[in-house]
């Protein structure tokens, strides 16, 4: 790195290195000294070589080198003289310009040349092939490298200083001569990909300027000039992106516009609105958003006729024109029928923005289609005067399409007035910032709104139509647009109809579809299918052996064959696979030495990063030191001029100076000054006091001399006055009695016909009074009868609803006793069925108790064989005499048996019945208590 004691030095080492053909090397040596930290105040040789420096760097195409001097040059610049870093960045945008300029005229195929879709991108590959195969490159391959370059560094240049003007209040008009000249080369040049880059990079600057509100010179938007300049870079934005048809640029640009307005709170001029809703015309129209489209041309129809004065009435009437065509090409019906809810939230918020962007402020809780819509529209356009100011053809065209009642001839009454529209437009001459008005864009959407409503008037007149008949009712439109058409309608639910191909007719009405009956005929249709094969082609007889043999060897030659294919393509892909896994492996080396190599690099940028910023901080404290010892040495040198000038000892040089016993003495000097200077001004106060008092005394019989003579002279004007008065007031009198004596003949007449007079007005005031007082008397009448009435009915109205209430507290006291009962005998049921459980169980126990006697007794008697048989008491149900044990669950089912009696009556229930019924072996246990 070269060292200079002056900035000269290193402009005359540029030069002699540039002589001598060395250009890299001058621009190394300028680029240390301007990004040197020595040479950080401004001089003008410091402008000189920047001056140098950018040639240098134009002629290089060395983008980076002048970006960072650039950015060098702003630092030492901002607060000194910002505009000699306005001529340099002028001349760096001139000279890429003038290279580009003469690229271009040096190349003869400029669309050839400009082929290139991103200026930002490498050579393509099929240029690196076809330079490495041909020896000798074409004309087109020699211009494209001659052109293309030029053109990418002068978009460089571009974005370079754009991204060194951003956000500087001091810079703004050149910021702003730099986006419009960006916006003239992408429009030139037709370079798409650019422009949308240049819009972005414009609107990432506004963001950062919202983003970081105290950053120092920080441009106000609240300032009418600052918001003026970003206004206007954002409607050239809009301009170029219709020109370039980038229309959703253009659509991004509007809503920058819109922000940058709802930001600053401010609307812009008239002018510019015009051009911002003439832009939203042709994006919505272009979007196929006919609806937004009517509305905007409706806010620049209002625009036009309350701000431009110079509007003829034949542009007006062509506005007009147009904004209601726009309004009649809407569809008229709703096309969110049938939609979710999701896409209604969804259509929704597009509303509100869109309504936003217009200029409709919309309540969010409020539905938007019931505000923005095509009837409303309408009837707003009949309610601001707009159809008075269109013309006679597209008036005759609303009537017919939406006024008169619909015939079914429409198509013929409005096809010539299609024709005549067709023909009316031109560029408007008083308005030269709305585009050339074409009606005839309207007359698509014109037929269509004409077929939907011969549709709807046919569908209300007919049931059946023949398609023939329905084509030539429409004349301007082919069956294929028609039957589009009627399946949009019928899919919004505007009209009901059915086209039957089979029958080449259309059938009218509300009818369902039929997907149930159509839902088997594919299956019907494979079978019938299938039958008829088997007609036409009948299954042929078994071959015979040696054939069937030979069969199944080309089966299994066909199989093998297709086996080796199988084998040989997953040997391929296991190839493939194992090339893939070792190329990921390779990338995945490569990414771990990138990230090795990026984690080395950013340790380095944060060291150096640290080092500059400790090196920036001594340099700043050094220079803090040195700038308080030039404070203290100027004040040091101001307090000896001031102590020589007032003959005062001045400052010993063998005393110790700093700054702080500088200010010391400086305010205590200050301080004495000040007093001696009161002094003074006491002094001077006394003497201005005695000057005034000899001044006032001496004055005193002047001013009374004066006083007596202004009296006199006053006391004679008065008199002159007086007489002067007397005299007129005399003339006055005398024509006064001349006049009365001239009008007294008239007398009698005037009371005549003052008489007539009020005779008249007493007779009219009479009549009206009786007859107020006849309507008053009907107007009590009235309210009486009416009284009555509502009297009458609020009494009908008290006694149903008394009655009503009676009956209904009569139904709930009859529920409720029903309640009651019915809850008392499901106890009383309950109580019952207890009770029969309770006897149930008691009655068990007792059968229990006998069959354990009975057992103990045959346990004893079989314990005890010698001792005699004595007789045992027998229970009624127990077993027979015969000795034999009967278990429990058999002894109810033994018959009458000899001796034994007759078998005991079954026993009654709880409810008084008999059990008459046959006993049964096989019944359950469960029924034993019967």
């Amino acid at each position: 790195m070269a060292t200079f004691a002056k900035p000269e030095n290193a402009l005359k080492r540029a030069e002699e290195l540039i002589n001598v053909g060395q250009k890299q090397s001058a621009l190394q040596a300028l680029h240390d000294l301007i990004t040197s930290k020595r040479y950080r105040a401004w001089q003008k040789t410091l402008e000189k070589i920047m001056m140098k420096y950018v040639e240098l760097c134009v002629d290089m195409r060395k983008g980076r080198f002048a970006k960072d001097g650039l950015i060098q040059y702003r630092i030492v610049c901002q607060q000194v003289n910002v505009s000699s870093l306005e001529e340099v960045i002028k001349h760096f945008m001139h000279l890429s310009t003038e290279k580009a300029e003469q690229a271009r005229s040096q190349a003869q195929a400029l669309e050839d040349a400009l082929d290139v879709d991103d200026l930002e991108a490498d050579q393509r590959p099929e240029d690196l092939m076809l330079s490495y195969v041909s020896g000798e490159k074409g004309k087109e391959r020699s211009d494209r490298e001659l052109v293309t370059p030029w053109f990418k560094f002068l978009w460089e240049t571009y974005r370079t200083v754009l991204e060194i003007l951003r956000n500087n209040s001091k810079l703004e008009a050149l910021y702003a001569m730099t986006a419009h000249r960006a916006f003239q080369f992408c429009k030139q040049y037709k370079r798409t990909t650019e422009f949308r880059r240049l819009c972005e990079i414009i609107r990432n600057h506004l963001a950062n300027l919202n983003k970081y509100r105290d950053q120092r010179d920080r441009p106000d938007l609240s300032a009418p000039e600052s918001l003026q300049l970003y206004l206007d870079v954002r409607f050239e934005q809009l301009k170029i992106a219709t020109e370039l048809s980038l229309w959703q640029e253009a659509f991004r640009s509007i809503e920058d516009i819109h922000g940058l307005m709802c930001m600053v709170k401010k609307t812009p001029k008239p002018s510019l609105m015009v051009i911002y809703y003439a832009k939203l015309t042709e994006i919505f129209w272009v979007s196929d958003s006919h609806l937004y489209h009517a509305y905007a041309w409706f806010k620049l129809f209002t625009l036009q006729k309350s701000y431009n004065k110079n509007l003829t009435q034949k542009d007006l009437q062509l506005i007009a024109s147009s904004v209601l065509l726009a309004a009649l090409s809407v569809t008229p019906y709703d096309h969110t029928h049938g939609a979710s809810h999701l896409d209604l939230e969804n259509e929704k918020e597009r509303n509100l923005k869109m309504a936003g962007l217009i200029g409709f402020s919309l309540d969010p809780k409020r539905d938007s289609r019931e505000v923005l819509s095509r009837s409303a529209l309408i009837s707003e356009l009949a309610s601001k005067g707009v159809m008075t100011c269109v013309s006679q053809e597209v008036k005759d065209i609303y009537h017919l399409l939406e006024h008169e009642s619909l015939q079914l001839d429409l198509a013929s009454k409005v096809q010539p007035l299609f024709s005549k529209i067709s023909k009316i437009g031109g560029k408007l001459t008083s308005a030269s910032s709305v585009p050339e008005v074409q009606l005839s864009q309207y007359v698509p959407a014109l037929e269509k709104l004409a077929t939907l409503r011969i549709l709807q008037q046919v569908s209300q007149v007919y049931q059946t139509m023949n398609i023939d008949m329905l084509s030539k009712m429409i004349p301007f439109s082919d069956f294929s647009a028609v039957e589009k058409i009627s399946v949009d309608a019928a899919k919004y639910n505007f009209v009901a109809m059915k086209i039957d191909h089979s029958r080449s007719c259309i059938h009218f009405g509300n009818m369902d579809f039929e997907s149930d009956r159509l839902r088997d005929h594919l299956t019907v249709l494979a079978e019938s299918l299938n039958k008829v094969r088997g007609l036409i082609h009948p299954p042929t007889k078994k071959a015979s052996k040696p054939d069937t043999y030979i069969l199944g060897l080309a089966d299994i030659v066909d199989k093998e064959h297709k086996r080796l294919l199988a084998r040989k393509s997953i040997i391929e892909k296991r190839k493939e696979e194992h090339e893939r896994q070792m190329l990921e492996m390779e990338l995945e080396e490569e990414s771990k030495r990138l990230k090795q190599q990026k984690i080395t690099e950013e340790a380095e940028a944060k060291r150096l990063a640290s080092e500059y910023t400790r090196r920036e901080e001594q340099r700043i404290r050094r220079e803090i030191e040195e700038r308080e010892l030039q404070e203290a040495q100027a004040l040091l040198l101001e307090t000896e001029k001031r102590g020589k000038k007032k003959g005062k000892r001045p400052i010993i040089e063998g005393e110790k100076l700093t700054k702080e016993s500088l200010i010391e003495r400086h305010i205590s000097e200050q301080l004495k000054e000040r007093q001696e200077m009161e002094k003074k001004l006491q002094k001077l106060a006394k003497t201005m006091d005695y000057m005034e008092r000899a001044r006032r005394e001496e004055e005193v019989a002047l001013i009374a001399d004066a006083y007596r003579l202004r009296l006199r002279e006053e006391e004679i004007l008065h008199e002159h006055e007086q007489r002067r008065e007397i005299e007129l007031s005399r003339q006055h009198h005398a024509g006064d009695l001349e006049q009365k004596n001239r009008l007294a003949r008239m007398w009698d007449n005037k009371s005549i016909f003052q008489n007539g007079i009020v005779q008249r007005r007493e007779a009219e005031f009479q009549r009206l009074n009786e007859e107020r007082e006849a309507r008053i008397n009907e107007v009590i009448t009235a309210r009486k009868q009416d009284r009555l009435k509502r009297r009458k009915l609020l009494f009908y109205l008290r006694f149903e609803e008394e009655r009503l209430t009676r009956l209904r507290e009569e139904e709930e006291l009859r529920k409720h006793e029903e309640e009651e009962r019915r809850k008392k005998e499901e106890a009383e049921h309950l109580a019952k069925l207890d009770e029969i459980a309770a006897k149930q169980r008691q009655r068990e126990r007792e059968l229990e108790e006998k069959d354990r006697l009975r057992r103990e007794a045959l346990l004893a008697r079989s314990s005890e064989p010698s001792r005699p048989a004595e007789p045992v008491a027998r229970p009624p149900d127990s077993a027979p005499a015969s000795g034999l044990y009967v278990p429990r669950f058999r002894r109810g089912d033994r018959t009458e048996t000899p001796g034994s009696g007759p078998a005991a009556p079954p026993e009654p229930d709880r409810w008084g019945r008999r059990d008459d019924r046959k006993p049964s072996s096989n019944r359950p246990a469960s029924d034993r208590w019967r």
